[in-house]
């Protein structure tokens, strides 16, 4: 059997690290992916999937990222069981296992910034 699960997209918000009550370490963060194909109105929809980041994934993850920068997700499809007012809920999670930062605005402003100064000396 395999729970497996890769994702590439957008982060909706900047990542923050927090703790659980035994001193561990995590992060949530929710990655927009837009889909391959329009809607009935001729728009494209995205899909916004929750993660679940612990300790040196979490922690770097804090660090080099911010919002609307591009990840890559490897990880698992974790569901979690959540009784209120007697009712059961299922909820499904993605526990990242591996994070890799494929593109951030810091970066395409500094490629952009470095562009720019070619332009001049070559001017």
């Amino acid at each position: 059997m395999l729970n497996q699960i890769i994702l590439v997209g957008r982060l909706t918000k900047d990542p923050e690290i927090q703790e659980t009550d035994k001193n561990k370490k995590y992060s949530h963060i929710t990655v927009a992916i837009p889909r391959s194909f329009k809607n009935m109105d001729g728009e494209y929809e995205s899909d916004f999937i929750n993660c679940t980041l612990w300790d040196a994934v979490a922690k770097s993850t804090v660090e080099f990222c911010k919002k609307g920068d591009i990840v890559g997700i490897k990880g698992r499809v974790q569901s979690r069981l959540v009784e209120q007012d007697n009712e059961k809920k299922y909820y499904m999670d993605v526990i990242a296992e591996r994070v890799t930062f494929l593109s951030s605005k810091n970066n395409k402003e500094k490629d952009e910034l470095e562009q720019q100064e070619k332009t001049q000396v070559t001017e």
